[in-house]
């Protein structure tokens, strides 16, 4: 099962130079083709989990595999990219230029880059902007831009650190929709933080609860839904009594974290 996962965690923790401990003893397996959504008060490690797991930095305890390969493999078929809580695009290049820079950092011939990008730019419903500069674009269309540009190198594996936090809720919907489509359409793996419990329970296949000081899992929630999901499912009573456990849980960690 591990040699297969996706990821796994094992034992991993996190202190920063300032003596700051960030994650304890975290174990995490993430199978492929999972949605797995990271929940949990503030300061509890979400974001330092998953930058692990982007291997953007290091583990101060334990190990972490992908595939498992002690690194992230290079392969075609065990790509990762990662999009982060602002789509950080360069205002001074067009959004197809935007989209191609992974793949112009990794050589890959320009005619090819365009190709890869205009397709990711279609996957994501922005065909028409790709000669559009960022700021001629909304917020919801610039976050759209930024998972096009983590689609052009074709990961398997999809990081999503809060990437709607700051949107409406309407676009944050529309955009949510537009993930779970993405996610079944290209059969990836995803690991998705936020602040949001409904968010958690309409994406997620599993959320797993972050409790802080240190940072730790402390539930780890199957969500059983038929796919695909609709919007209508906000309105289901087994959708609100799942948001009512998670809700449980995540003032559970709470209070464990200001202890």
């Amino acid at each position: 099962m591990e040699a297969s996962a996706a990821v796994t965690a094992r034992g991993v923790g996190k202190t920063y130079d300032d003596g700051t401990q960030a994650l304890s003893a975290v174990d995490l397996m993430v199978a492929p083709g999972e949605f797995v959504v990271l929940l949990g008060p503030s300061g509890c490690g979400k974001t330092t989990l998953l930058r692990l797991v982007a291997d953007l930095a290091p583990p101060s305890q334990g190990s972490l595999r992908w595939w498992g390969a002690e690194r992230p493999p290079r392969d075609a078929a065990h790509r990762l990219a990662m999009v982060f809580q602002s789509p950080t695009l360069m205002p001074w290049a067009r959004v197809l230029a935007n989209v191609r820079l992974p793949l112009d950092l990794a050589h890959v011939p320009r005619a090819e880059g365009d190709a890869r990008a205009s397709e990711a730019l279609a996957g994501v419903g922005l065909a028409a902007a790709a000669h559009k500069h960022p700021h001629e674009l909304s917020g919801g269309m610039q976050m759209r831009v930024s998972i096009a540009r983590a689609l052009a190198v074709r990961p398997a594996l999809l990081l999503l650190d809060e990437p709607f936090g700051a949107l409406d809720e309407f676009t944050r919907h529309r955009l949510d929709d537009d993930l779970l489509a993405l996610w079944r359409e290209r059969a990836l793996t995803v690991l998705f933080v936020t602040h949001g419990i409904q968010e958690a329970v309409y994406l997620a296949t599993r959320v797993v609860v972050l409790a802080a000081r240190p940072g730790r899992i402390v539930a780890d929630l199957p969500i059983a839904f038929d796919a695909p999901r609709t919007p209508a499912l906000r309105g289901t009573p087994t959708f609100a009594a799942y948001c009512a456990r998670l809700s449980a849980l995540v003032a559970d960690a709470s209070a464990d974290g200001s202890a």
